[in-house]
């Protein structure tokens, strides 16, 4: 499916907040604990279905009237809208929070800023039935990640044990969270660390930067394995997912002088398994959804395109999502949503219709056999002649 920006959509799922966003991911559920023993249940999370969503930028050290901030905006499915004003704007002073990773278990988000990286606490308050979700400063100073300079890549394992930081200067650390212990440091990982991801079980740690993208075992804090380029291309990004066969795989996104492909990965070989050319335009975003069936991009030009991960055939592209790059992608928890931000300070949510192997929409065929229903009952009864 095919559309433009505001093809089937509203203005309500694509706001501006006066900041150029360069992050971006849904709030976890567990966000919204009022005490470290309570639990919420997913629809509870907000008082009405809603989801909490978060977003980083700004404009730099000058900054020129345009701030460097945290924002926390929310998302209603029900409605496809996002808040019209942001539910907090925390500013961070000079400091441009560019990168961030959000702790899977619920614990914080952690920013990346222009020397050092900074820990932010959830703030959740309840006013009756509603919890409205904040943000603070955590108290915690993360004094292994002090002036080490800025940092391009930030994220956590998927159990939150791990954290991996990726320098400007090629630099590459993982840390256990939240002792802080060091387990693996690489001081020449790249010439510069453009990004990282964790293998699903928290074996392995894959790094894309200048040159070939490199595969470390976590265990023995060694290189495994080198992943070669081929021809003219340029690494982007890297994901680890799970196949339909429930076997780890590998996305790296390259660019070459045709446009962008997505190449997949062997995990246990670490060859190519299949390279496949998506877009005429540079790729500035990737992200991979949950269940693993889908994967995102976003282009320089302003574009979304989704692709089911088992064909690589096109699920929905939305032309000029936004103005100006995509800088980075989201999926929600479930899967059936996604979040794209751009250097326009605008951030949007663009909703994921579910299709058949053919690609036609499941409601589209449920309407069809209820239609189908109606008439042969109608026929029946004699209604029709």
């Amino acid at each position: 499916m095919v559309k433009n920006r505001r093809d089937g959509d509203t203005d309500e799922n694509c706001k501006k907040y006066g900041v150029p966003f360069f992050g971006a991911s849904f709030v976890p559920h567990s966000a919204l604990r009022l005490t470290d023993t309570e639990t919420n249940h997913e629809d509870e999370d907000s008082g009405n279905g809603s989801s909490y969503m978060i977003f980083s930028g700004g404009g730099g050290e000058g900054r020129n009237g345009i701030p460097n901030a945290l924002v926390i905006s929310l998302f209603d499915p029900a409605s496809n809208s996002l808040s019209d004003q942001p539910v907090e704007k925390l500013d961070s002073g000079d400091d441009l929070p560019y990168r961030m990773a959000v702790h899977p278990g619920g614990d914080g988000v952690i920013c990346s800023l222009p020397k050092s990286c900074r820990w932010y606490q959830w703030d959740p308050i309840k006013n009756e039935d509603i919890i409205k979700l904040k943000l603070k400063p955590s108290e915690k100073v993360l004094d292994e990640l002090e002036d080490i300079g800025q940092q391009l890549a930030v994220t956590f394992s998927h159990d939150g044990s791990l954290l991996a930081v990726g320098g400007e200067d090629g630099k590459l650390k993982v840390l256990k969270w939240p002792t802080m212990e060091l387990i693996l440091e690489a001081p020449n990982a790249h010439t510069s660390v453009k990004n990282l991801d964790f293998s699903i079980d928290g074996k392995f740690l894959v790094s894309v930067g200048s040159g070939p993208a490199r595969v470390w075992d976590i265990s023995s804090s060694i290189a495994k394995a080198s992943l070669p380029q081929e021809n003219d291309e340029i690494f982007g990004s890297c994901k680890f997912s799970l196949n339909s066969k429930n076997d780890q795989v590998l996305y790296v996104t390259t660019m070459r002088a045709r446009g962008g492909s997505i190449v997949k990965w062997n995990t246990t070989t670490w060859k190519r398994i299949s390279s496949k050319h998506v877009v005429r335009d540079p790729i500035s975003a990737f992200s991979v959804s949950n269940d693993g069936k889908l994967l995102a991009i976003g282009t320089n030009e302003g574009d979304i395109h989704i692709l089911n991960s088992s064909n690589m055939k096109v699920h929905t592209v939305v032309k000029k999502a936004h103005l100006g790059p995509v800088t980075a992608l989201a999926f929600s928890n479930d899967s059936r949503a996604l979040a794209s931000v751009s250097m326009d300070s605008s951030a949007r949510v663009t909703m994921i219709n579910e299709t058949t192997k053919n690609g036609v929409s499941i409601w589209v065929v449920l309407l069809f056999l209820l239609l189908a229903a109606a008439l042969y009952y109608a026929k029946t009864e004699g209604f029709l002649l």
